[in-house]
């Protein structure tokens, strides 16, 4: 539910020119590239004859806009736009759909996440960088645009689609099992540092006493907010090391008013780009957080925008940015302390509750159980048929427990889910060591293991 781009702002600089003519314009691009750029220029700069084509000799991720197109990316940043809902990200096929905003016009025309977008108002866009397909997807509010899907399954489809304005939450936070407190940022917008010290906040007030951070799908923003929220974390002096055109260096993280426990788990996926990959590596090289998930994107360059003097903007890669320790990130990714190969939520919120679990051994998980599994724990010994409701919890990872009727029949203890268990979830179950045998003498040891659902 987030992200529309990999991308990764600076600041916006303003270069203007005593003539509003195009000429003027372009040798302008010509001159910023030639002092600021740093990446390969695939062609002749000097004897280009539009903007078009000089970028076209840059990176993926030097672009240039029109005021209007500028105002659509800057709105994507902050979470606002007319659309049909969809996050999205580059695919040698097209425009890979990643994720699908509930109650959106993609949403209601069954669009799925995996999706392929193949055309859009009947241009191919296999071809076409993540900014020009979101210009032509974005538009005004109860227009159409049409879009040419290749289905997961192999269909191709075509459907007229109605833009809708909409504004999605950037922080979004909730109190899990085990006291464990959850922060998920979908983008690293101009205020999500603040919203993310606010959410830290009444996480605490609730009585959060460890956290997980989620960057998977953030696809970036601004660079400062990727300051202010490494300094969030213990240990973290540095923000990353940077490599201009004329200069290199450690800048450092802007520390915050709060601080995240040792042992916040950050998760990040194939599509965390550039701030959250900045992040990422800050985190990893200063062991101030355990990642978890599958290695990032590998965008690792910086952009920074020029306004020009007809108040077009020409975004530009002006850096190659590592980890404070000298991590690559370009082309490569950030790769996590624990590698999973489903949510890394299910695993970050397991460790987080088992940390905490004393007198406890594990045994072993239960894999690709149905959805209306009845559990089994078998005793050693005949316990008390009274046993408090407490005594076994199953609890959904990445969520709350989960309501189960209990019936104890000489060693055993049948644990049913009072509703079905969802598909493709895990889940912990949880024996506590207050059960007594029949001559009232506890357990010595409680146990836990993992659930999967097939």
């Amino acid at each position: 539910m987030k992200r529309f781009a990999p991308m990764f702002l600076a600041i916006l600089l303003s270069f203007s020119l005593p003539f509003h003519t195009y000429a003027a314009i372009l040798d302008d691009v010509k001159a910023i590239i030639k002092s600021d750029y740093v990446g390969e220029i695939n062609g002749d700069l000097n004897s280009a004859t539009s903007i078009e084509e000089v970028i076209d000799m840059l990176d993926p991720y030097s672009d240039y806009f029109s005021k209007e197109e500028y105002e659509s990316f800057t709105n994507a940043i902050e979470m606002e736009t007319v659309g049909i809902g969809i996050v999205i990200e580059k695919h040698e096929k097209g425009i890979l759909i990643v994720d699908v905003i509930d109650n959106g016009s993609a949403h209601s025309s069954g669009f799925e996440a995996g999706d392929i977008i193949t055309k859009v108002n009947g241009q191919p866009t296999n071809e076409m960088s993540i900014e020009e397909a979101q210009t032509l997807i974005v538009g005004e509010e109860n227009s159409i645009v049409e879009i040419e899907l290749l289905k997961t399954n192999g269909q191709t489809v075509n459907e007229m689609i109605k833009r809708r304005s909409f504004s999605l939450p950037n922080v979004i936070s909730e109190l899990m099992y085990g006291n464990v407190g959850y922060i998920s940022i979908n983008s690293f917008s101009e205020n999500a540092a603040e919203e993310v010290a606010n959410s830290y906040s009444n996480l605490l007030d609730q009585g959060a006493t460890s956290f997980i951070v989620d960057l998977q799908n953030n696809s970036g923003g601004y660079v400062v907010t990727a300051e202010k929220l490494i300094g969030m974390f213990p240990g973290a002096t540095y923000a990353y090391k940077i490599k201009l055109a004329t200069k290199s260096g450690l800048v450092r993280a802007s520390q915050q008013g709060v601080e995240f426990p040792t042992k916040t788990r950050l998760l990040v996926n194939r599509y965390s780009a550039s701030a959250s990959e900045m992040t990422a590596a800050a985190l990893l090289d200063q062991h101030s957080a355990i990642l978890y998930g599958e290695q990032t994107y590998g965008k690792g360059t910086m952009q920074t925008f020029y306004e020009l003097a007809d108040e077009s903007i020409l975004k530009l890669t002006v850096g190659e940015f590592f980890g404070p320790s000298g991590t690559v990130v370009k082309n490569v990714g950030v790769a996590p302390n624990i590698t999973t190969a489903t949510n890394p939520l299910y695993q970050a919120h397991y460790d987080s509750i088992v940390e905490n679990l004393k007198n406890y051994k594990e045994i072993k998980s239960l894999l690709n159980v149905p959805t209306t599994k009845t559990f089994t724990v078998n005793f050693n010994k005949e316990i008390s048929s009274t046993i408090a409701s407490s005594s076994v919890k199953l609890v959904e990872l990445g969520g709350s427990e989960v309501d189960v009727s209990l019936k104890v029949s000489g060693k055993q203890i049948s644990v049913t889910p009072t509703s079905p268990l969802e598909k493709g979830k895990e889940y912990i179950l949880l024996v506590e060591p207050t059960i007594k045998d029949l001559n009232g003498r506890p357990m010595t040891n409680g146990f836990y293991l993992k659930v999967t659902v097939q």
